[in-house]
């Protein structure tokens, strides 16, 4: 059997295990008797249903403002008016973030059983900031952080973290961990460096203007042609700016890149921050839970090295948005960063030995975020996530393989699910500006079809077209559906150039 039917077999087997993630028709058997129950959960049904029929983009800025003829007042609305108005203003307007057309960014999950697991949440409305006042909700959040502390090889009796709203306060976290272990304080702060490459997430650029940190001296740390930090360039780099005085302090690597899931060589750099002293901290907010897949822990290798790291269940795990996490190899980093005590709380004093997030997070009133992550790993197992996880790193293999047999030209081959491409058609090789335009226009054209949704991406001046894979309900369908859709496209294009040169 040759490589490319074994590919298409594993993928076909890899889709049925992973469809066990989907939601059985059980689930929408009658809730509750009021009105309003009855209402919602038969939108869910309809949406849940309907979803592969529905298109995963519709360009639509217009619709959302019927919201201004429904201001809240003091008399009540029927529920079923309330809910026709959802369903106008939400389906098929603008992003299906459940669909698994959504091949754009880093697409959110979804799952039914963390929708559950939110709707008990709320109406139980736990408190799950303080182990005293909800030791059960604690305990919950703190037996999946100590899962993803062992997921990475951390050492689990000192390791520990807390589930936050997304890769952005997780990042912030750990670099606000990282500038007090390091002591950087106000004085220091202008001679204080920081190292990563261009393809660091923005937001790691945000927290360090938000963590007071803005004056510190960035380095960007050059790349190889597959978007990966060069370690010998980080290290020369640190090596100058001990010499001319400065204090280097904090390195971050990627585990898994927006642009084009690049894996920075992460036992390297570990060498590096070992030898002069800098806090590691790894981005592995969309790659991270690659790690269930044989294929992530071979390219993840070193990341239990890291000082902290962030990962988010609401991308690799498929969960809701509004589920990330930072873990830290030592939980006393994030506790000193922290922890206080006010005179109204000293009934919990005693429970400090099960640690709670107020004590290791900015946050104090809180979702109660563990029962939407906990109860669908209970109810599923990991087996379908796993299999859904490689599914998705096949299927961007599958894509980069078949794109390139029509003429696409393709970026680094992909280590993850995102990849880039882009068409370059012989008689415009010269000419950047065109190149643009170009496949501005195919992008255009893709997203006006409506049923798959792609982005797009600028590197060293050239546009690219994006293709992110990591949807649970995404399946070789979608991908050879957008694949048979590009080559229509291209073929327009040339036909319109043809027709164009004979006139």
């Amino acid at each position: 059997m040759d490589t490319w039917t074994s590919l298409q077999n594993r993928l076909q087997e890899l889709e049925a295990a992973a469809l066990q993630l989907e939601q059985p028709d059980m689930a929408f058997r009658k809730q509750a008797s009021d009105a309003a129950a009855e209402q919602a959960f038969a939108y869910a049904r309809q949406f849940l249903t309907t979803l592969p029929e529905q298109k995963a983009f519709v360009e639509d800025v217009i619709t959302p403002r019927i919201l201004q003829q429904y201001p809240v007042q003091d008399e009540p609305r029927k529920p079923e008016e309330v809910f026709a108005l959802l369903h106008k203003i939400f389906d098929d307007v603008s992003l299906n973030a459940a669909s698994g057309g959504h091949l754009a960014y880093i697409p959110g999950g979804g799952l039914y059983y963390a929708a559950l697991g939110d709707y008990l949440a709320a109406v139980t409305n736990k408190y799950s900031t303080v182990f005293y006042i909800s030791p059960a909700a604690v305990k919950m959040e703190n037996i999946l952080i100590r899962w993803m502390c062992e997921l990475v090889g951390y050492p689990v009796d000192k390791s520990g973290g807390y589930l936050t709203s997304g890769g952005s306060l997780a990042n912030l976290s750990a670099i606000v961990a990282a500038r007090d272990a390091k002591q950087v304080k106000a004085e220091r702060i202008p001679r204080s460096t920081v190292y990563f490459t261009h393809q660091v997430h923005h937001c790691v650029l945000k927290d360090l203007r938000v963590a007071g940190l803005a004056e510190c001296v960035i380095r960007e740390v050059p790349m190889t042609d597959a978007y990966e930090m060069r370690p010998e360039a980080l290290q020369q780099m640190i090596e100058e700016d001990l010499r001319n005085g400065l204090y280097p302090w904090l390195v971050v690597a990627s585990a898994g890149s927006t642009d084009v899931s690049a894996i920075d060589p992460l036992n390297e750099i570990a060498d590096i921050a070992e030898k002069y002293g800098l806090w590691f901290h790894v981005d592995a907010a969309y790659g991270g839970f690659f790690l269930l897949t044989d294929i992530g822990k071979q390219k993840m290798k070193g990341i239990h090295r890291a000082d902290s790291i962030v990962m988010d269940p609401h991308k690799g795990l498929f969960m809701p948005y509004g589920t990330g996490a930072v873990i830290v190899k030592d939980v006393q980093t994030l506790w000193r960063s922290n922890h206080f005590d006010a005179n109204y709380m000293q009934d919990a004093i005693p429970y400090h030995d099960e640690i709670s997030p107020a004590d290791i997070s900015p946050e104090l009133s809180r979702h109660f975020r563990g029962l939407r992550v906990w109860l669908p790993l209970q109810l599923h197992g990991l087996k379908p996530f796993r299999a859904a996880l490689e599914e998705k790193i096949l299927l961007t293999q599958y894509f980069y393989h078949q794109v390139k047999a029509i003429g696409f030209e393709t970026g680094p081959f992909p280590e993850l699910s995102v990849m880039i491409y882009r068409y370059v058609p012989d008689h415009l090789k010269d000419n950047i500006t065109a190149i643009n335009e170009l496949n501005a226009r195919i992008l255009k054209k893709v997203n006006a079809d409506g049923k798959v949704f792609i982005s797009s991406t600028s590197l060293n001046g050239q546009y690219w077209l994006r293709l992110a894979v990591l949807s649970f309900r995404t399946h070789r369908a979608h991908i050879d559906y957008l694949f048979h859709l590009l080559k229509k496209i291209v073929e327009e294009e040339h036909l319109a150039q043809s027709q164009f040169h004979a006139v």
